[in-house]
């Protein structure tokens, strides 16, 4: 008998950076683009480099998020594309909410954040963005994609549950071998009516020690990763070289074949 393909069984954005998740249905995927909206906006930690008017890829350390300031993962965010608004919650309470397209919108966000994050602040928050432009924690557009099998591989060496948003995942794939997504490094991967090339493994930072739901700081993923595997990798970064649709229970395809 065949063996069934890996299937898509999550996709996300993350319209700001350091925010949390939006999960999505479908997504309409254009050649060496993100999904619309991943992370389009981000949130300057005082005084920045970030230049719209010129706008290039800056360090994740000149933003609010996960790594240092794990507070962010105690606010819900949801994000309304066809009025680019945001709105805040912390246990199930509106505490913000504002357009992101406008200037007083903004404000209104960081307005809250300057009071709730004021023990990581260096400076007044601001929040950034610039046409096409993407904050990523790499300078390439590309999807991140997450494989359970590893995931739950994971979990075996760290003798817990690990929930895995805690990878800020565009996609979560299912169906495939655990660690499998790194043989597919320079190689093609067909998912519903898209094509990528996987061009990097993701090397993990701090900011996977922090539970997605609690804030908690509760695992030291990277260390763990090192002691069961010999390295910090995990999950792959992907860019889109045929545009197409992605939907929830797509077949993801690996080619034989390197780019």
């Amino acid at each position: 008998m065949q063996k069934r393909p890996a299937i898509v069984t999550a996709l996300y954005r993350y319209p700001v950076k350091g925010l949390t998740a939006q999960p999505l249905e479908r997504v309409a995927l254009t050649v060496g683009e993100t999904i619309p909206y991943d992370r389009s906006w981000a949130i300057e930690n005082g005084p920045g480099r970030f230049d719209p008017e010129a706008p290039r890829h800056l360090p994740k350390v000149a933003f609010l998020m996960l790594m240092r300031d794990e507070r962010l993962a105690t606010l819900a965010a949801e994000f309304d594309e066809e009025t680019t608004t945001l709105t805040l919650r912390r246990d199930g309470r509106q505490v913000a909410r504002g357009n992101l397209s406008t200037r007083i919108g903004c404000q209104m966000i960081e307005q809250f954040l300057g009071a709730y994050m004021k023990e990581s602040l260096r400076g007044p928050p601001k929040i950034v963005s610039a046409p096409g432009h993407s904050f990523s924690d790499i300078a390439a557009k590309c999807l991140h994609i997450v494989n359970l099998a590893s995931v739950r591989d994971l979990e075996r060496a760290a003798g817990r549950t690990i929930d895995p948003l805690r990878f800020r995942p565009n996609v979560i794939i299912d169906g495939a071998a655990p660690w499998a997504e790194f043989d597919w490094l320079d190689k093609t991967l067909d998912i519903g009516g898209a094509r990528f090339e996987v061009i990097e493994r993701t090397q993990r930072c701090a900011a996977t020690n922090v539970d997605p739901q609690t804030a908690a700081r509760d695992l030291a993923v990277p260390a763990i990763l090192e002691r069961s595997r010999g390295h910090s990798d995990f999950g792959i970064y992907a860019r889109v070289s045929k545009a197409g649709e992605v939907a929830l229970a797509d077949d993801v395809v690996a080619s034989i074949e390197t780019v």
